[in-house]
């Protein structure tokens, strides 16, 4: 495993909710990003951890890898991928999203 493979496993697998964004949860850098927190903020996730992907261009390619998922946002829940914006949106519609989110 790479060095940067390595960082992204840590936040991974270190922290319960991390979200691969651009931008962060305050300030999001795009609509898919932004649109990502709000569903997260609706799910009431407080222990949210955000990772701007524009500050670090080796994690900004390594995390397409890491899921061998191509866009950003990217979520993780207890250590599992999830998936992106649209993903999280149907989840949510679905009421799943809440259940991974609760269930861990």
């Amino acid at each position: 495993m790479s060095d940067v493979q390595q960082r992204i496993d840590d936040l991974v697998k270190n922290n319960r909710v991390v979200l691969f964004m651009k931008g962060s949860a305050q300030f999001p850098m795009c609509g898919f990003s932004g649109r990502a927190v709000q569903i997260l903020k609706a799910c009431g996730v407080n222990d949210l951890k955000t990772f701007n992907v524009l500050e670090d261009e080796e994690v900004r390619q390594g995390i397409k890898e890491y899921a061998s998922w191509p866009t950003i946002p990217q979520l993780y829940v207890g250590g599992e991928f999830i998936g992106g914006s649209d993903i999280m949106m149907e989840m949510y519609e679905s009421g799943e999203l809440q259940q991974v989110l609760g269930g861990q």
